[in-house]
């Protein structure tokens, strides 16, 4: 059973095929998918919805009310479908409403939470699930060249960038960047330009001035307004020359990931991946420590899955999952030592029966002259 806005819950969602933006029940008895829907969006999920029962809310409460409930809310109409069904107990995702959950206890239905992945096969994308996600990795590719060509086109002066006499800042590129993908119908949230020291925190989206010379990490993951399937990319650039020891840094990275992506196959366990990362770095002198408080080096995972949600099961990281067939992952390690830069590089890969398949063709180049 779940209980929630198919436009925000993605397991719902994914069982109905079918956005409403206020919270319906849905439920899958012996294999078979039945939602209950107010009037207001009953003719609509008759024709929309992937499923195969659709029932009126408002017919079952009024059988609710015959039955001596003078006013029944949610928790007495959905008992009273689950019992005239001859169900007993549900089993609902751990993020289920409490209140409502325990309102059904008190009408006698068992409930029981199971953790993500609620719909196990939500793991496993399809041929049409992997062309959804990569047509949305290519409008953002597509919004991440606007941005680089704007700061291709821009000038140096002192330690910061002009374009067209516009001081260049993170928020500029940010709405460069997320015009570009409504124009194609996706919707960046919290999209990431964050410049210099501010990269050194990888989920600070940035603020201010782009510094000239300096690191510019662009970590972009927007959602398909027509699929609702996500996409998500970085790069690390730097307008101007970088310093020698920002070059190496991100040379390590890069080489780091190339040696982590050649990994990913069927089989290999998502930790292999995330340690061969780290080693590598380490070997190369890049620790990861606190220093003065802060964290440096390389301190989060290698990588996520995504689909419905931008993070999403699996993870690539310290944790053990041995990776299949059909899995979707980033794999994006990074580096962070404030006063040098930060340098991050993330790409998308499927698993496929015999390897993987890189998704993403963003090119990886670190400098803009």
């Amino acid at each position: 059973m779940l209980f929630a806005s198919s436009e925000y819950d993605s397991n719902l969602y994914y069982a109905v095929k079918f956005v409403v933006p206020d919270p319906f029940p849905f439920f899958q008895i012996n294999g078979k998918k039945i939602i209950l829907m107010s009037d207001l969006e009953l003719g609509r999920a008759q024709k929309q919805a992937k499923v195969d029962e659709v029932l009126s809310y408002s017919d079952i409460q009024v059988k609710v009310k015959k039955a001596g409930i003078e006013k029944p809310g949610v928790a007495d109409v959905t008992a009273f479908f689950l019992k005239s069904r001859k169900v007993s107990k549900v089993q609902v995702p751990d993020n289920f409403n409490l209140g409502l959950a325990d309102a059904l206890r008190k009408r006698g239905i068992k409930v029981t939470a199971k953790a993500d992945p609620f719909f196990e096969d939500r793991v496993y994308k399809s041929n049409e699930e992997v062309r959804m996600i990569t047509d949305s990795l290519r409008v953002t590719e597509g919004a991440i060249h606007r941005a680089e060509d704007l700061l291709r086109k821009s000038k140096i002066k002192g330690k910061k960038i002009f374009y067209q006499g516009q001081l260049v800042t993170s928020e500029l590129i940010k709405r460069v960047i997320n015009v570009a993908m409504m124009e194609k119908n996706c919707i960046g949230s919290h999209t990431i330009v964050a410049s210099g020291n501010q990269g050194c925190d990888p989920h600070n989206e940035g603020t201010g001035p782009v510094w000239a010379n300096q690191s510019l990490i662009v970590d972009v993951f927007p959602r398909s307004g027509d699929t609702f399937y996500y996409a998500d990319i970085t790069r690390t650039f730097v307008k101007g020359k970088a310093s020698p020891a920002l070059k190496a840094q991100y040379e390590a990275v890069k080489v780091a990931q190339e040696k982590g992506i050649e990994m990913v196959a069927p089989g290999v366990n998502g930790n292999a991946v995330h340690q061969t990362i780290q080693r590598d770095m380490e070997s190369r002198g890049y620790r990861t420590e606190r220093r003065n408080g802060v964290m440096v080096g390389f301190f989060h995972g290698t990588g996520h899955g995504l689909g419905l949600d931008v993070h999403e099961a699996p993870r690539v990281n310290s944790s053990d999952h041995v990776l299949k067939k059909g899995e979707v992952v980033t794999v994006e390690p990074g580096l962070y030592y404030p006063g040098v830069g930060a340098v991050r590089i993330e790409d998308l890969l499927v698993v496929t029966p015999t390897g993987h398949k890189n998704l993403t063709i963003y090119p990886k180049k670190l400098e803009i002259a």
